[in-house]
């Protein structure tokens, strides 16, 4: 378990700087089609229900791949 915190500690930097830095990798994360984009008076509400799905989708394949 050790060793799995510790390479996900050094993947989230990375990840967060190719989102910071490289917009054009995942600039269509959080713009699929089931992602709710509700603009009011009162606020701007994002909820990105396709995005997470995806999210659980990846992080399943994976979690299940590294077991065996």
């Amino acid at each position: 378990m050790a060793r799995g915190l510790m390479i996900l500690g050094a993947a989230l930097p990375l990840l967060g700087l190719a989102l910071r830095h490289a917009p054009w990798l995942f600039g269509w994360f959080g713009r699929l089609p089931g992602d709710l984009h509700i603009e009011t008076a009162r606020g701007r509400p994002f909820v990105p229900i396709t995005s997470m799905l995806l999210v659980s989708l990846v992080a399943s394949l994976l979690l299940n791949l590294l077991r065996r």
